[in-house]
């Protein structure tokens, strides 16, 4: 691992064929943005088409890690999937709403919530 990624842990746990839950802790910037975006990529390779990114371990993210959820929801949505952003610190949350984030993608309190409400919108494998 290079010294820029270790800032940022990211961990995949495939919920059901369709939807992975991608656990990021760290810091979310420009050194560590192009490696979310291969581990976001990598599964919608590999077929999920719903992903919920728990970001509740994020405690720092820049405008580069913004482009990267920006760009991963267009490109999961364009295969007919979507991107749940799940459990944002303050500072993360506050970011969402400063920009519209939280206007175009789904941003739920925890976890569960995103998986329900994925589980809600009918996702199937």
């Amino acid at each position: 691992m290079s010294p820029m990624e270790q800032n940022l842990d990211v961990e995949v746990e495939i919920h059901d064929p369709g939807t992975a839950l991608v656990t990021i802790r760290g810091e979310l910037d420009v050194d560590t943005a192009t490696l979310l975006h291969h581990h976001l990529a990598n599964q919608a390779l590999h077929g999920r088409r719903h992903l919920v990114l728990d970001l509740s371990a994020v405690g720092f993210m820049d405008s580069s890690g913004l482009n990267v959820l920006i760009r991963a929801t267009r490109e999961i949505r364009a295969t007919g999937g979507d991107l749940h952003l799940a459990a944002p610190a303050p500072p993360v949350a506050k970011l969402f709403d400063l920009t519209g984030l939280s206007l175009t993608t789904a941003v739920h309190e925890d976890v569960e919530a995103a998986l329900t409400a994925v589980a809600r919108a009918g996702a199937r494998p």
